[in-house]
């Protein structure tokens, strides 16, 4: 069997490349860190990967929002002065290949139009705004995944614990009716939940930033596109549970995330 390639883009204030690929390390795949300007300059190509994997960080400061400077990059640049990689990454999809939007990262894939995907692809319909709380968020969070859910990311997961860290967090959609059309997909993928009741809520600070629907994470209708907004690379020892000297190795449900991903292309594409 072949080995699973990830390509994980940093440059531009990217800042969480490093851990990012190494939970995709730990867990079987070999991964690379590849700079903006290496793809734009045709030196690397994401065609020779699996997984497309876009960091947490403040893409270009976050001027003019979260990502926003970047989706535009994306759209427009030229790669070697011929395609753009807007349609680089449209190839990708279609070959079947994974992508995955980490904190800001999943602000550029809504930013791009590649979520929430299917016949939007392209289009902006959801963003990630200001924190109800009007301040960065940086506390670990209970999380739900829908039973409903088409993300091939979460298969087999139920609950998770992950921190966040973000001050554009808050998810909403373009409409209450694309907001239904949504769940009823299976493309929530992940909700932020009352750690007693288990169930989604809005209440702070358990909802740390007002997302509709609670919502944390979203994919796209093929489960193969995921956004989220929790850091799962932050976790990718025991010893980053808050409470690890309480509980006794408590389970890296971070790195159940990426072992997903490269279980899926294992058994899928090698």
């Amino acid at each position: 069997m072949g080995e699973v390639r990830v390509l994980v883009f940093w440059g531009y204030g990217i800042n969480c490349e490093q851990e990012t690929a190494y939970a995709f390390k730990k867990v079987g795949a070999i991964p690379e860190i590849v700079h903006f300007s290496e793809i734009f300059a045709g030196e690397k190509k994401i065609s020779d990967y699996h997984i497309l994997c876009f960091p947490g960080g403040f893409l270009d400061g976050d001027h003019l929002g979260s990502a926003q400077a970047c989706s535009h990059r994306i759209r427009h640049l030229k790669v070697k002065g011929k395609i753009s990689l807007w349609e680089e990454l449209i190839g990708f999809i279609q070959r079947g290949g994974l992508i995955l939007g980490i904190c800001n990262g999943f602000q550029l894939l809504v930013k791009t139009g590649l979520l929430p995907g299917g016949k939007y692809l392209g289009t902006r319909k959801v963003t990630l705004t200001y924190n109800d709380s009007a301040r960065f968020e940086d506390r670990w969070v209970y999380l739900k995944v829908p039973k409903n859910t088409q993300c091939i990311f979460l298969k087999g997961l139920e609950e998770l614990y992950l921190p966040v860290r973000h001050g554009e967090g808050k998810f909403i959609s373009e409409s209450i009716e694309l907001l239904q059309e949504l769940l009823q997909n299976g493309q929530i993928a992940l909700q932020y939940i009352h750690p007693e009741s288990k169930e989604p809520t809005m209440e702070y600070p358990f909802n740390p930033n007002g997302s509709q629907e609670a919502i944390a994470g979203l994919c796209d209708p093929t489960g193969r596109i995921f956004g989220l907004m929790p850091h799962p690379e932050a976790f990718n020892h025991f010893t980053n549970h808050p409470q690890w000297k309480r509980l006794k190795y408590p389970k890296v449900e971070g790195l159940l995330i990426f072992e997903n991903a490269v279980t899926w292309v294992k058994n899928n594409v090698l």
